[in-house]
Formats: structure tokens, C-alpha cells, sequence
């Protein structure tokens, strides 16, 4: 049965590893990675993304430094790029789409 809001959650991580791995080598703020995502999901709002950012942290795909100020700055580490330029397999919670070239 599909599950829109995992579905949601999904689309979102891959969108993040994509924008960020746009962003290489620099990174990106978090409003810059947000406003990639509303043109996608108009409204996706900064605690969304931010869960989804600590999601990817957790799994070593996304280096994080969260500002004293409070903005959050990300960057891909080394499995990210491997995730977003298809070298890993993409275990499930990503939803990479299938490699077709």
C-alpha cells in the first residue's frame, strides 16, 4: 500500500543529496537546500527538512554544522556523493530513483 507521507520523506532526503551535491565542494545553508525542495513540494517547511537533514546525518551521508545563530549549514560526505552519483547501492529510506543509462 502506498505511503504518501513516507513517500514524501523520501523524495525529500534524495532532493537534499541532489542539491547538495550541487553544491560541492562549498555546501549549502539550509534555505538554500529549502527552497530547492518548495519547488518541488511548494509546502515543504524548515522543520521538515531539517528532520530529514538530521536523518541523512545520522547516516553518515551529510555533515552538518548548526550555528550558534541558529542556521544550519550542510555538506555531503564521501558515501553522500557516492549515494547521489549512483557508485553505492542506495539502501531503503532514499528514494533514489533507478539507475536506467
Amino acid at each position: 500500500m502506498l505511503d504518501p507521507a513516507k513517500t514524501r520523506r523520501e523524495t525529500i532526503r534524495w532532493y537534499i543529496l541532489l542539491t547538495l551535491n550541487n553544491a560541492r565542494p562549498i555546501g549549502a545553508y539550509e534555505e538554500l537546500v529549502l527552497a530547492t525542495i518548495q519547488g518541488i513540494h511548494p509546502d515543504a517547511t524548515a522543520l521538515e527538512l531539517r528532520r530529514e537533514l538530521d536523518y541523512l546525518e545520522d547516516r553518515k551521508l551529510v555533515d552538518l554544522k548548526k550555528e550558534p545563530c541558529g542556521r544550519w549549514f550542510a555538506g555531503l560526505t564521501r558515501l553522500g556523493v557516492d549515494i547521489a552519483e549512483y557508485t553505492l547501492d542506495c539502501e531503503p529510506g532514499i528514494a533514489r530513483p533507478v539507475k536506467y543509462w
